[in-house]
Order: structure tokens, then sequence, then C-alpha cells
């Protein structure tokens, strides 16, 4: 059975290395999934989930965006942030998610908008990868 080697790399370095037969994703156009063999592709990911199986156990992940790369049976995922659904600091998650609420709540011109927004998005889907 043919595998996708991946390589998912943060600007910590490499965050992991794994076979999978598969790979879900959410990309600014929508749900992929990517089998061996796939043509090649390019994709912006969204803040979202990622799933894979690996050693034949399927492996959930909250992904904060980023870029996919796939040729040749080989995916390699560049983010800014990845974890794998048992990383999730759940009360970390929620702390994330209050702050942002209540910066996004505020009236002030000097509180930027956009960056609370996808705080609050990566809160939210790292608390919904948890399974809260």
């Amino acid at each position: 059975m043919s595998t996708i080697q991946v390589r998912v790399i943060t600007p910590e370095g490499i965050y992991k290395e794994f076979e999978t037969p598969y790979l879900n994703f959410q990309t600014t156009d929508g749900d992929r999934g990517i089998l061996p063999n796939h043509m090649p592709i390019v994709c912006s990911l969204r803040i979202g989930r990622m799933s894979s199986e690996e050693n034949g156990v399927r492996t959930l992940y909250a992904v904060a965006g980023g870029l996919l790369y796939f040729h040749d049976n080989h995916a390699e995922i560049l983010t800014d942030a990845i974890e794998n659904k048992d990383e999730i600091d759940i009360e970390r998650a929620k702390a994330s998610k209050e702050r942002a609420e209540k910066r996004l709540a505020r009236t002030d011109r000097n509180t930027d908008m956009k960056r609370a927004e996808l705080a609050l998005k990566r809160s939210l889907n790292r608390l919904s990868i948890a399974g809260m």
C-alpha cells in the first residue's frame, strides 16, 4: 500500500515527520483530501483541522493556517503553529478565547480587531479539536 510522507515545519523547526495513507485538511478554498499518487498541489491552509492515519490510528491536529505543498507522495506543511489533539492545553485555549472575546468587545480604536478575530478563531479551533 502506498503512503504519503509528511513533514510539518513550524518557525521552531520540524514539528513532525510521518507516513499516512491519506491527509485531510482545510484550505482557504474549502476542505480537501489527498491520497497517494495525487497530482501535485499547493494550497493555502486556513485555521482549521487536519487529520491523518498514523500507525493505524486516526490523528487530529489543530492547524493555525499555513501552506501545504504536495508532490511525488511527499507533503510539506508550513505553519506558524500546529497541535495534536492530545497536546492541546484546554485551560490555556479557554483563557485565550476569553482574552480574544474581551478585546473584540472593546470599542477602543487602538484595539487590533483583525488580530483579536484571528486569536479567537485559533482558540475556538483548538477547543473544537480537543472535543470541547
